[in-house]
């Protein structure tokens, strides 16, 4: 029964003549931008037959097989064609797929997160920056991009309670004052100065840089992510539950 039902799914020369679903990959990328989390959007185009025309979306597309050898691969496409960078974290999110998430057809997305500095990249013509406040973006989204980029939204909060991962949001070099400023936008509340900068230190993650940083008050330390660190997992949340 196998091989007949194998054979039913070729053509000549081994064709596959079966329908297939539409595949495409896309990525939710965050930044801080002006003291908040922000996420990069598209604009999508207005040709002919493009489903959600003008609507923002976020950056995505087709999987190409003569250039992607594998999901991790376009999704490192896309985000560098729509920044022009190579973010320092990739996590695959997970996959959605449905008969009516896409007019054209039957289709599957398979989504990632990305996490860039600021500074880094430039964006091209049809993507900017938005924000995200209390845990939510105002805009609505095509697709079912509102659902993908909030699962990415909590899935972030949930590992920058135990990770390293604000880090690979951090500019070349900064103070322990700024990582801190950034797990506190990401989770939304503040953390204890003293418990934070021990636990940052002790892990081994950033090393410190022969500059300091001068303003009205005492010079601070600068630091920058270790080369090649992977991402720290602490042993304990943040502010563990009571």
């Amino acid at each position: 029964m196998a091989g007949e039902a194998r054979a039913e799914g070729l053509g000549k020369a081994g064709q596959l003549d079966f329908p297939r679903p539409l595949t495409t990959v896309d990525v939710v990328i965050f930044a801080i931008l002006d003291d908040r989390l922000g996420v990069l959007l598209v604009q999508r185009p207005a040709g002919d037959g493009e489903p959600f025309p003008l609507s923002l979306a976020l950056p995505g597309g087709f999987v190409d097989v003569a250039k992607d050898r594998d999901l991790a691969a376009c999704a490192a496409r896309k985000l560098k064609e729509k920044t022009g960078v190579t973010s320092p974290y990739l996590e695959q999110l997970g996959s959605w797929g449905s008969a009516v998430r896409d007019p054209r057809g039957w289709s599957a997305t398979h989504a990632y997160f990305a996490l860039i500095p600021e500074e880094a990249g430039v964006l091209t013509p049809d993507a900017r920056w938005f924000p995200i406040r209390d845990g939510r973006l105002k805009e609505r989204l095509a697709f079912d991009h509102g659902d993908i980029l909030a699962t990415a939204i909590q899935r972030l909060r949930n590992k920058v309670e135990y990770t390293s991962l604000p880090a690979y949001l951090m500019p070349a070099e900064f103070t322990l004052p700024d990582l801190q400023r950034v797990y506190e936008i990401v989770l939304d509340r503040p953390l204890e100065k003293s418990a934070f900068r021990t636990r940052i230190l002790s892990a081994d993650m950033i090393e410190p840089v022969a500059k300091m940083r001068r303003g009205p008050n005492r010079p601070a330390q600068l630091y920058r992510l270790k080369k090649g660190r992977e991402p720290v997992y602490f042993v304990r949340t943040f502010n563990p539950p009571e």
